[in-house]
């Protein structure tokens, strides 16, 4: 059983990059390079564990975090730390582009805020929006949880599936659409409480179904039939159904 998805909502390498430095509060500045390479390394194993088309453009920036870290490693000779001022920080290129990639998307955001308070703007005569206002009252308004939180969510859960699982098992095939499984996880919130734990959703170690199960909640997301919370970071993620579904 195999699957070959593009995922559109990956911005590209930097924008990976500069999503780790804010999650592990690190100074753009003065990059620990084989922390950030570590990381960022682990997240194209997932995507490719998940059969996620990776561009080639993660790959090239891969490379060349393994080539900064490996000139960082190498040893100095007497004369070169003599001389060590007028070297070029390795890092020196990477920190400039992080920079401005980050001040264009912080640039990109006020333009979009931008646009969401001009779109408030109608010419037209008032309407009364209170009995609206009264059933979205009670209404949930999630976090913004990124792909990327939910990547290091399904790091976690294989880390810990792998962990778990018995030295001598039986392996029984079952293959599953992601159709299907799109279906049960909406009945498991229908039938279950007002939320249930990310991890919750997977209850098989079996990677087929493992896989299936979390292409199924990134399509359900997409669909915008499950909304996600997450307080702060590194702590629990949260799925439920959301409204849009229950008026469905």
């Amino acid at each position: 059983m195999q699957y070959n998805i593009k995922i559109d909502a990956f911005e590209g390498p930097l924008d990976l990059l500069l999503h780790l430095i804010h999650r592990y509060e690190i100074d753009i500045y003065d990059i620990p390079v084989a922390v950030i390479t570590e990381q960022y390394v682990n997240y194209i194993h997932t995507m490719k564990e998940l059969q996620l088309d990776v561009a080639s453009e993660y790959l090239v920036m891969a490379a060349t975090l393994l080539a900064i870290k490996s000139k960082m490693l190498l040893p100095k000779h007497e004369e070169e730390w003599v001389e060590e001022e007028l070297l070029e920080d390795p890092r020196q290129e990477l920190m400039e582009r992080l920079l401005a990639y980050q001040s264009y998307k912080q640039a990109a955001l006020q333009l979009r805020e931008k646009e969401q308070e001009r779109a408030q703007l109608f010419t037209r005569e008032p309407v009364d929006f209170t009995d609206y206002q009264k059933q979205e009252q009670g209404e949930y308004i999630p976090v913004d949880v990124t792909l990327y939180d939910m990547l290091a969510a399904f790091q976690k859960l294989l880390r810990r599936k792998k962990v778990q699982k018995p030295l001598i098992t039986k392996i029984v095939r079952q293959e599953i659409s992601i159709e299907k499984r799109m279906a049960e996880i909406m009945q498991q919130l229908e039938n279950g409480t007002s939320k249930k734990r990310f991890d919750e959703l997977f209850e098989t170690d079996e990677r087929e179904i493992l896989v299936t199960s979390f292409l199924a909640i990134l399509e359900l997301m997409k669909k915008k039939l499950i909304t996600i919370e997450q307080e702060h970071n590194f702590e629990n993620i949260y799925v439920m159904k959301s409204q849009h579904a229950s008026m469905l």
